[in-house]
């Protein structure tokens, strides 16, 4: 069973340092989401402790080499 955290304890582990690999990398198997807002700026970021995170960017690369063989 997955654990809850409060949001609070979410932009904790967000914000924490050692749950980013190289500095850039959200990487923390204790956080359930697969999408994380960035710690800095506006958008997403993966967690790559996520399975899912592996299966996206898997179909985002398809996706793009399928669209660029069809627009040759």
């Amino acid at each position: 069973m997955k654990e809850q955290f409060n949001h609070e304890e979410l932009n904790r582990m967000r914000n924490d340092p050692d749950n980013y690999k190289w500095g850039f990398f959200y990487y923390n198997p204790n956080d359930h989401r697969v999408f994380v807002s960035r710690k800095k700026g506006i958008g997403l970021s993966l967690n790559w402790a996520n399975p899912y995170a592996y299966p996206i960017i898997f179909g985002v690369v398809l996706f793009a080499v399928l669209m660029g063989e069809i627009l040759k």
